[in-house]
């Protein structure tokens, strides 16, 4: 099976922001989203920005390609202010996290539209679980060839995104004890989860006919990999991280990884070998990392003691500021250092709900940081 890899300019940078449409006043999720897009085609479209996601109580909002990360978050900007009129008169609001606080998923309302149909027919009650929010960060790989070296080396990374997103620590409405509780819930479907481990393009191109052949799946965007190629866009995609409450942070991870992209490319232009690690200790990583978040201590290199992963991404800033600088985006990675300073999405709503339980006060602690575009310490 022949997958065809579209052209994209090199380290092009694309950012999707998965989002909860709630009821400012009593926290529960709302499914407006078709009223909603409906309302916006009628006047003024949508430009782009704004799509339907799985759940009717859901909305995505999807940046234009662009060079610099800052680009993206102003796409990001203008799509919330596009949609805040016309949910505020369905007396909703958005706002986001790995998931919501004290929903029912089950409860939930599925898109009429024949992909999320099929998907909850396939998958039964795993399927009607997905009430999960991501963000989703494209960038421009230049050549097919440098695809799947791409994919393992930032497969090694993903404990590292996991635990800097995590905002997912609740489910229907009690702590489960995980910083990323959206990552166990995911890899329950099929083709979720960690990448298979390739070595080459045409290995790709064998699974895909072997899984087609078998029915397992019709094409590669219903492989729902942690990280993953996207050959239409020309692209390769990490789908790792929580959805966070605020553009500051869907910065800061949108910068971690186009600047890990880049500084992988220019390995590769040098003839440098990229990072691999056996599936055993990406899967360490990934749990671990899911479990603890940001207080995580992770496999760096084989042969070494575990790193705590604070520390590891503090160091990982400072290698990366000349690439940042390069890239245009040194104020967005340096909100990586901010996240440490006040906390995961995680550790913030935690600390909420230590206080005020896990319920309303939760969602509208996530609100408060939607509207100010940044974390905000619990009680703020």
């Amino acid at each position: 099976m022949r997958l065809d890899f579209a052209a994209s300019a090199r380290a092009s940078v694309g950012v999707e922001w998965e989002l909860q449409l709630v009821s400012p006043t009593t926290s529960e999720l709302l499914p407006v989203a078709p009223i909603v897009l409906q309302k916006l085609e009628r006047r003024r479209g949508t430009g782009g920005l704004i799509h339907p996601e799985m759940h009717q109580c859901m909305l995505e909002l999807v940046s234009r390609p662009h060079h610099r990360v800052g680009e993206c978050l102003v796409d990001l900007a203008d799509g919330l202010k596009l949609l805040a009129p016309v949910l505020a008169e369905q007396g909703a609001e958005a706002t986001s996290a790995g998931v919501h606080p004290f929903a029912v998923p089950m409860e939930q309302t599925v898109t009429e539209s024949e992909r999320y149909q099929e998907l909850v027919e396939r998958t039964q009650g795993w399927g009607r679980q997905m009430l999960i929010f991501g963000t989703h960060v494209h960038v421009g790989i230049d050549n097919a060839t440098r695809v799947v070296p791409m994919l393992n080396h930032l497969c090694t990374y993903i404990g590292h995104l996991q635990a800097l997103a995590a905002a997912s620590p609740f489910w229907a409405g009690r702590d489960t004890g995980y910083a990323d509780n959206r990552a166990m819930m995911f890899q329950q479907l099929p083709t979720a989860g960690l990448p298979e481990p390739l070595r080459s393009w045409r290995e790709l191109e064998q699974m895909m006919a072997d899984l087609v052949q078998a029915g397992a799946l019709r094409e590669i965007n219903e492989l729902r990999w942690d990280v993953r190629p996207a050959p239409r866009l020309g692209t390769i995609e990490v789908r790792a991280c929580d959805a966070s409450s605020n553009l500051l942070e869907v910065g800061a991870v949108a910068a971690l990884t186009h600047c890990l992209v880049e500084e992988a490319l220019r390995l590769l232009d040098a003839g440098e070998p990229l990072r691999s690690f056996p599936r055993w200790l990406l899967a360490a990583n990934k749990w671990r990392s899911a479990r603890f978040g940001l207080d995580a201590v992770l496999v760096e290199q084989r042969d070494a003691e575990p790193v705590p992963v604070r520390e590891s991404l503090a160091q990982l800033v400072r290698r990366l500021e000349p690439v940042a600088a390069a890239l245009g985006c040194l104020e967005e990675l340096s909100g990586v250092l901010e996240v440490l300073r006040l906390g995961s999405g995680t550790e913030r709503q935690r600390a909420v709900a230590a206080a005020a339980g896990v319920g309303p006060t939760v969602v509208q602690h996530l609100l408060a940081e939607t509207r100010a575009g940044h974390p905000l310490p619990a009680g703020a």
